[in-house]
Formats: C-alpha cells, structure tokens, sequence
C-alpha cells in the first residue's frame, strides 16, 4: 500500500486547456502579421483623386516592402511614401503616405512644357495619365538618392513638379495589387 498526497495544483478544465491554446494561438498569429505589416506588405487605401485615372478615391491597395531592398524604384512604379521634409515643413504629418508614379530616377532630366513631361530631352508615352500638364516646369536634374514623382491626375497631384525631389529614404513600398473593389481586383 502507499501513501499518495493530494495534489495541490489545481486542475484544469478542459474549457481552460483550449482558452490557453486558443490564446497562444491567437498571440502568434498577431505577431506574424505584425512582422508581415512592417517588413513584408501592409494595405493602404487611395484618400485622394491624384492617382485618376489608374486608382480612384477608394480603392484598396496592397504595398509590398521587399523589393526596393534589393534594387532601387524604376521608371513607372507606383510608390507609396512617407512626405518628404518639404512637405513636413508646410504641415504635412510624417505618417501621412502618399502614392505616386516614378518618372525620373537619379540623374535623369525632367521638364514639363507644352503640355507635355520629358525625361531627357524624350517626350513620355503617358497613356495612363488624365490630361496633359496644365502648367510648365524649367528642366531639373533628379539628385542621387532621391525620385522625381507625379500623380496620374497631373493637373491635380501634389507631387514633385510642385514640392521637389523624394529623398529614396522616405519610400515605403511599391503598389503592386488593388484588391478592392473586386470588379477591378488586380495588378497596379
């Protein structure tokens, strides 16, 4: 015969077994999508018509964050970026994104005359764009480390024919997917 004391951990129902499962589960998944949102690719919403007609007020994007790790933005990507200090300096907050398209990279020229953006001296093909420019803009060099960037809506974007250059610093990510609405789901 042997002599056994009562325990005197209390015992657990299985009701608590599965709270504490559900609950661990539960901080995981939380903590992936953290990880997913600050490194990975976050959603984002357009809260203005400067992107018409390629994105309108509404529609939900998705902003992925790997790639410019591995090369820089190119001619025609939609970026999503943080203002730059311009735009800081006359109110703007510091996590208040935009989105525009990249249309001079480092060292290219830009200008704007006759309705029409050059990058070179050699007109752009803008398909994508509303109207032509409304406005003239003398030729500048895009700076190294920084973009030169215009909303699609040229003619009502504030972008860089009006505030300057995007430091590369202040990108956030490239738009890559629109998942809402669902009659225009798709690549950007």
């Amino acid at each position: 015969m042997t002599n056994q004391k009562p325990s005197t951990e209390p015992s657990t129902t299985p009701i608590q077994t599965l709270i504490k499962s559900n609950a661990k589960l539960v901080a995981i998944a939380v903590a992936i999508a953290v990880v997913i949102r600050l490194f990975v690719a976050e959603p984002r919403f357009i809260p203005s018509n400067s992107m018409d007609p390629t994105l309108r007020i509404g529609d939900r994007l998705l902003i992925e964050k790997v790639s410019y790790r591995f090369h820089p933005p190119h001619h025609g990507d939609i970026v999503v970026f943080e203002p730059p200090p311009q735009l800081q300096a006359v109110g703007y907050r510091a996590d208040q994104a935009f989105i525009k398209r990249v249309i001079g990279l480092p060292g290219d020229t830009m200008r704007v005359q006759n309705g029409q953006v050059y990058r070179n001296n050699q007109p752009l093909d803008e398909g994508y764009i509303l109207a032509q420019p409304a406005y003239e803009m003398n030729a500048v060099t895009v700076p190294d480390n920084t973009l030169f960037v215009m909303g699609d809506n040229r003619n009502d974007s504030n972008d860089s024919h009006i505030w300057g250059f995007l430091p590369m610093g202040n990108v956030i990510g490239h738009a890559t997917l629109r998942f809402w609405p669902l009659e225009n789901v798709g690549n950007v």
